[in-house]
């Protein structure tokens, strides 16, 4: 649209809704005219989300959500006044704009919104949540002809400062990429000391070239200079001499140094320590590469959370050779760390200076997702007394917290945990200055990079992740600068993140924190034991005077800082927090090593072995290093795992010999979600998120979030992640109930016993009499897709048959001779039947066909009624004479969902299992007449089903094609199947698992 048929538009849809606005009839009529007619989106309804479900105390509903630019809006009635405050239903005052931030404040961090819209149909007000304190825009109706375009960040569809971050923090790890390949060339041998030199000097010019650009160096272009003094030959010497300058004290220099390396500060930290690294000569193409692309680079923009990843992937040889750049995005650490700690710190933070804010014209003190910290200036918020000691009483909190990453590679949780808590700290710091010349409360930082810890087992990373760390020192560090008006030193580094190298499953994680912080960081600071016991912090001599000019004030926060600081049977807590992402390796990916370390932790106080501990995922060794370490602590713990974990046997392979070992409780969990780590290669690891802590705990809220991203709150968590007791689906033999039984399907043992329709045709033309042997022969493939695949079938041949006919003759003696050929001693003994499959379990009536594997994205496993002259192979499962009855009850939905819950998983596909899935299932005890209905559902599904003979089962249960025939008999058949279980038509698939998980327990005698 251009924009005069723009504001002709706005004209004429002002015009049109000048005195209507009922909220209940009227929105979604609104707001699409609103973004079809005046903003020009194509297809309006599919843009907007109206009615969004978000789970508060209640479900309650958001009146309108726009995904693409995350837009949140709150409609109200014509007759409602946008800035007054009304009582909800739950007895809350809140003003509409309040209203939708509780709203938003429920949503997933991936799902917040970047916007909140408050409209009565008259007047918009718009609150931009990267400065969510700052006076909202403010549109009203009749004048949208010349504001209209104050509502173009609706049809935007990313946040231009987050996007442009990412977009540097690449376009940084490319241009360490480039300058790695040619330094690379210059290396003689490229062993591996010279290589692991070649990345610390990278490391090296890195910082550099960040420190010049963000204000470390003192001078912008710094570095850059430096570098062009010197000829190409020269620039090797230069840079040897100028690391070891970064790394001396000025008092320690040569008096007569040249300026050109005097002008350098101090850094110390151990980032330019004399290590024994091997700088090779540099050339005129490196030298232009450093001056023209490196140096006119702006560093000081990057995000140190993803550039640290992309920088220590770009430089490790195995994404190397992928080509993939790897990185965990912002969004998805956030669903670690905001449920773990920062919503509860946010909301702390909120409840001390809710009343004083909430005074100034209706403002709320919301989180920050932005570097502009200015506004608070802006608020002019009069804090109490009382509300100043327990701020300060906070910020001594969120400096006292520990967390440790023992799995860190290149410090990307660590990274954006310290960037959190810090802009946290900001807006704490901006409230107590409240636009004051001088900051009166000791140093104005608390919250320090030696508050992390971390172990890794590439000396790269580790390198990576501490630097990292620095960069978001420095960034935060600047803001922290603009809010108290004051230069606050960043040079030397005097504080420095624990991260170890090492494998953390062989390693005492407890020895990473050292007994008293607070002395070591003294001794640095040149500060008495006391006065840094006191604080926990260092100090500058003016900052230890104002802190006398407010004694009582801080003795008070000192007073409340100690409620925070508890301790559990005497022993202080080494980490407040342990998270991360630990390796995904399954039990058959694993090297011997890995299965060794696992042994090890698995092995109980005897030295025997958990029987099971060779089929367990390598993560697991992180949840009992965890479990164990957390005993008689409230530290949380919080990983990312494969949801294998969480599905099939593993979970009576890990989780009970866990909880019987070291007793612990699950607090929240992300049920199954896609985590994109995002690379080059774009490969979905199917994830869910697990916090707990020990049984003794204070934490006591428990939330399990599906992926879509909707709480629940519910009374436990099981580690099949669903609101149930601790209760382990055990693999078993036989059918925990009195039902049909199920086998496998019949295994071959050789491929010569298998063909397809040409060779077929090829087979009969030589011999037709071979008609009568051959059978049809379907797995799971084959049941889905109606692929056609041929077999010999011998079990009813003679020795005659098969002497009489040439291809059968030789079939039986190569299967004979390939089987006394196997080093196998079990296919050896089937040398002696050589005409027969492997394993044979065919039944000689009809049978009901399951395949084991089958696609995620499809309600009900596609099963099959089968007659006796198919042959099932193993790829499917086979329940012999099987009824209506039985169709109707393992195709329904409460059998697909408890298949859901307890199978295990090949990638993200659904993987069905006799012992497991089936011999575990409760089944309903119908009447009569209930077991007749199912039998009719039953029937008319396959009735539904022939109407397309054309179709396969992958068609017609495609959630996208299924027809609708087919859907409403499946709708009746679940219908029919919940009355016979006594369900509610209503209920949910977790509260269906919840009920069958009640019923295994009382069948299994799990039942406490």
């Amino acid at each position: 649209m251009t924009q005069a048929e723009q504001q002709t538009a706005a004209k004429r849809f002002s015009e049109y809704w000048q005195g209507k606005g009922d909220e209940k009839q009227e929105t979604q009529r609104f707001w699409i005219g609103l973004l079809g007619d005046v903003l020009g989106i194509e297809s309006p309804v599919s843009y907007i989300e109206f009615e969004k479900r978000v789970e508060l105390k209640h479900t309650s509903f958001i009146d309108a959500y726009i995904p693409a630019t995350k837009v949140l809006i709150e409609q109200k009635g014509a007759k409602i006044d946008l800035h007054k405050a009304y009582e909800q239903s739950d007895g809350s005052v809140l003003t509409p704009y309040q209203q939708a931030k509780r709203y938003a404040d429920e949503m997933p961090y991936s799902l917040r919104p970047a916007w909140i819209v408050v409209c009565n149909f008259r007047e918009f007000l718009i609150y931009n949540m990267e400065n969510p304190h700052a006076e909202p825009t403010q549109i009203l109706l009749e004048n949208l002809a010349k504001d209209y375009y104050l509502l173009d960040f609706i049809s935007r569809h990313k946040t231009e400062s987050l996007q442009r971050e990412l977009e540097l923090s690449i376009e940084a790890g490319k241009i360490v990429g480039e300058l790695y390949d040619e330094l690379l060339k210059q290396y003689k041998k490229k062993d591996d000391f010279e290589l692991k030199s070649l990345n610390m000097l990278c490391v090296r010019l890195v910082f550099c070239l960040y420190a010049e650009d963000s204000g470390i160096f003192g001078k912008r272009l710094m570095f850059h200079d430096f570098l062009a003094s010197f000829n190409a030959e020269n620039v090797r010497g230069a840079l040897i001499e100028l690391f070891k300058i970064l790394d001396q004290k000025p008092e320690e220099r040569d008096p007569y140094l040249d300026e050109k390396y005097a002008q350098f500060p101090y850094v110390n930290g151990g980032l330019f320590k004399d290590e024994k690294i091997l700088i090779p000569p540099f050339n005129d193409r490196i030298r232009d590469f450093l001056l023209n692309k490196a140096t006119s680079f702006d560093w000081s923009e990057i995000s140190p959370t993803i550039f640290g990843a992309v920088f220590e992937s770009t430089l490790n040889p195995e994404t190397r050779r992928s080509g993939g750049m790897h990185y965990t995005s912002i969004e998805n650490i956030h669903r670690v760390i905001d449920p773990l700690f920062m919503d509860s710190l946010n909301a702390e933070f909120e409840e001390i200076t809710g009343i004083s804010v909430a005074q100034q014209k209706n403002a709320v003190v919301e989180p920050v997702e932005t570097t502009d910290i200015g506004h608070f200036d802006k608020l002019n918020v009069r804090l109490s007394k009382k509300q100043k000691e327990r701020l300060l009483a906070f910020q001594k909190k969120l400096g006292s917290l520990t967390f440790l990453d023992p799995a860190c590679g290149s410090g990307n949780f660590l990274t954006e945990t310290y960037l959190s808590l810090r802009r946290l700290e900001n807006r704490v710091i901006a409230l107590l200055n409240n636009g004051q010349a001088q900051w009166d409360f000791g140093d104005p930082i608390h919250v320090k990079i030696s508050q992390f810890y971390g172990i890794e087992i590439n000396d790269f990373a580790v390198t990576v992740a501490k630097t990292a760390l620095w960069i978001a020192e420095s960034q935060m560090i600047s803001e922290t600068e603009q809010i108290v008006s004051q230069t606050i030193d960043f040079l030397p580094l005097t504080t420095n993140a624990f991260i170890v190298e090492g494998n953390a499953l062989r390693m005492d994680w407890s020895t990473l924190t050292p007994i008293e912080r607070c002395f070591a960081d003294a001794q640095h600071d040149g500060h008495s034991d006391q006065a840094c016991h006191s604080d926990q912090t260092r100090h500058s001599e003016q900052a230890c005077h104002s802190e006398r000019s407010e004694e009582s004030l801080l003795t008070a926060a000192d007073t409340l800082f100690a409620n925070f600081t508890t301790q559990v049977d005497g022993t202080a807590h080494r980490y407040d927090f342990i998270m991360g992402n630990p390796p995904f390796v399954g039990k058959k990916e694993q090297e011997r090593s890995q299965k060794e370390a696992i042994e090890m932790l698995y092995t109980n106080q005897n030295g025997k072995v958990y029987k099971k501990a060779g089929k367990i995922d390598y993560v697991a060794g992180w949840y009992m290093k965890a479990a164990k370490l957390i005993q008689g602590t409230s530290t949380e713990v919080c990983f990312v795992s494969t949801n294998s974990i969480t599905q099939g046997e593993q979970v009576e392979f890990i989780w009970e010999t866990l909880f019987a070992w070291y007793p612990i409780s699950i607090n929240f969990a992300y049920r199954t979600f896609k985590w994109d780590s995002e690379s080059s290669e774009k490969a979905h690891v199917h994830c869910v998120i697990i916090s707990f802590s020990a049984k003794d705990s204070p934490r006591t809220e428990k939330i399990i979030i599906s992926e879509d991203g909707q709480k629940k709150s519910v009374s436990k968590i099981s580690p099949y992640l669903i609101d149930a007791d601790t209760v382990f689906i055990k693999s078993r033999s036989e059918p925990v109930c009195n039902v049909s039984k199920m086998t496998y399907g019949n295994v071959a043992g050789s491929k010569r016993f298998v063909f397809d329709e040409d060779e077929k045709q090829i087979l009969l033309k030589k011999e037709p009499s071979l008609e009568r042997f051959i059978h049809q022969i379907v797995g799971a493939n084959e049941i889905i897709n109606r692929k056609v695949r041929y077999c010999f079938w011998l079990k009813n041949a003679s020795p005659k048959d098969i002497r009489e006919s040439k291809i059968l003759k030789q079939l039986v003696a190569d299967v004979q001779e390939e089987r006394l050929n196997s080093t196998a001693e079990a296919t050896r003994k089937k040398a002696d039947v050589p005409h027969l499959f492997f394993f044979v379990s065919q039944p000689d009536t009809n049978m009901l066909a399951v395949p084991k594997v089958s696609s995620e994205r499809r309600k009900y496993i596609p099963i099959d009624f089968l007659t006796s002259d198919i042959i099932v192979n193993g790829s499917a499962l086979i329940i012999p004479n099987a009824s209506l009855y039985d169709f109707g009850i393992i195709i329904s939905n409460v059998h697909n969902t408890w298949m859901r819950a307890v199978a295990g998983r090949m990638k993200s596909d659904y993987q069905y299992s006799k012992d497991v899935v089936y011999n575990n299932f409760p089944w309903c005890e119908p009447s009569d007449t209930q077991k007749t209905k199912i039998e009719q559902t039953a029937k008319s599904i396959l009735d539904a089903r022939e109407k397309f003979p054309e179709s396969t089962l992958a068609d017609l249960y495609d959630e996208t094609t299924m027809p609708l025939d087919l859907r409403k008999a499946h709708q009746a058949n679940d219908r029919a199947v919940m009355e016979a279980y006594g369900f509610g038509a209503k209920m949910t698939e977790a509260e269906i698992v919840g009920e069958l998980f009640k019923m295994y327990e009382r069948l299994s005698g799990q039942a406490r």
